[in-house]
């Protein structure tokens, strides 16, 4: 039994930030239909790396979907899409706004034969403001929307952060939004319209940086590898690297003081009295830090660390942290069988369900894997769906 057994998912979205979100619902049992459209699909299935020419960046986030592929620009496609439209609960596209309604695919279009149906719109700016038909990228939401005035060292050029942290938050956005226009259908039978913006889906995580700003005006700047309110609460280099220290409290802070370091002088010091304090005189502490953390190795300070109960841990590489005894033990490396990948890795599910726990039931789908098998349950086979296929509505 899968959590969201009997949810029906259309998915007309592409990239990233739709195909995230159709994946973990996908994952917690919807049943997700990927519409693709005839000219090569989804564009992340031309992004490499390839294995046996099959794009493991589509594989990475199309897991537990099946694929057809339709020419929406043909009105005899745009029927077979209308006739699977009405049998579903929600809708995930992507297109730029306007898009939708140019193909006549909208939520006003679908509504009329399907009135319950949750359609679930994801753009870079949203459906409505000035820039509404801007087209709208991660990266570009990152430099918009301040973060990238906030990430890196003083001084030095603005930095993106390590992933597409927007576009998966979109994708994260609509899923949580999905879900709770589902449980007000359930409760009432309408359906609505999801309006979510790449551009606006971090601006919520800035709780700190508002705190701030909208009390004293200031203006987040960069704090590299330092925490914007808490101290020690960083990266901090030992004799063979470094490590990252998490004292973002007051007992934390003497916890570490007292039983990693042995200097319980430093609780007396006026500098470092607060929290408040510490982050005053924040390059005092780091330097005197690093002068006594520089005659030991990391793995020493880190099992000091947690003998004291002060949380700390590891600056990992991507493969190390794939190679992690915990994530392992946690699940969140899963292998799976693809048709033409053959064996292949991927990142588990970071929900642990104790009734309902996530599957991956089949590997991200060939390009138009399921056409036939899908428009057979409409009717369409045979000759029918050879003349469709030979006249370019379908793949």
């Amino acid at each position: 039994m899968l959590a969201l057994n009997g949810l029906k998912v259309l998915d007309v979205s592409q990239i990233m930030a739709g195909p995230y979100c159709t994946m973990v619902l996908g994952d917690m049992g919807a049943a997700v239909i990927k519409v693709e459209k005839v000219n090569g699909g989804d564009d992340s299935r031309q992004m490499g790396p390839y294995v046996n020419d099959e794009s493991t960046c589509f594989s990475q986030i199309n897991r537990n979907k099946k694929s057809i592929s339709l020419n929406l620009k043909d009105k005899r496609a745009r029927a077979i899409f209308y006739r699977l439209a009405e049998e579903v609960d929600v809708i995930v596209e992507n297109y730029r706004p306007g898009v939708a309604q140019s193909l006549e695919i909208d939520y006003d279009t679908i509504k009329a034969t399907n009135p319950g149906i949750i359609y679930c719109s994801i753009s870079g700016y949203g459906q409505t403001g000035p820039s509404r038909h801007k087209g709208g990228f991660d990266l570009v939401a990152q430099g918009m929307t301040g973060l990238m005035s906030m990430t890196g060292e003083p001084g030095r050029r603005p930095l993106k952060t390590g992933i597409a942290v927007y576009d998966i938050g979109a994708g994260i956005t609509a899923v949580y939004s999905i879900l709770a226009a589902y449980i007000h259908k359930m409760q009432s039978g309408e359906g609505q319209h999801i309006d979510i913006a790449i551009t606006e889906c971090g601006l919520p995580w800035y709780t700190w940086e508002a705190a701030a700003y909208f009390a004293e005006g200031k203006v987040p700047e960069p704090t590299g590898w330092r925490h914007r309110v808490s101290a020690p609460y960083q990266a901090v280099k030992a004799r063979d690297g470094y490590l990252m220290l998490g004292c973002a409290n007051q007992r934390t802070w003497e916890r570490f003081a007292q039983g990693v370091l042995g200097r319980e002088d430093l609780l007396a010091d006026e500098r470092f009295l607060t929290n408040h304090a510490r982050g005053q005189h924040v390059e005092e502490l780091e330097s005197l830090l690093e002068g006594i953390m520089a005659d030991r190795d990391v793995d020493d300070w880190l099992e000091r660390c947690d003998a004291a109960g002060v949380p700390a841990g590891p600056i990992n590489d991507f493969a190390q942290a794939m190679q992690d005894e915990h994530y392992l033990a946690r699940g969140m490396v899963q292998e799976i069988e693809h048709p033409k990948i053959g064996k292949m890795k991927t990142i588990g599910f970071p929900s642990k369900f104790s009734r309902t726990p996530s599957q991956i039931r089949q590997p991200a789908p060939l390009f138009a894997q399921h056409t036939d098998e899908v428009l057979s349950t409409l009717g369409i086979q045979g000759e029918e769906l050879e003349r469709l296929r030979a006249e370019g509505c379908i793949k």
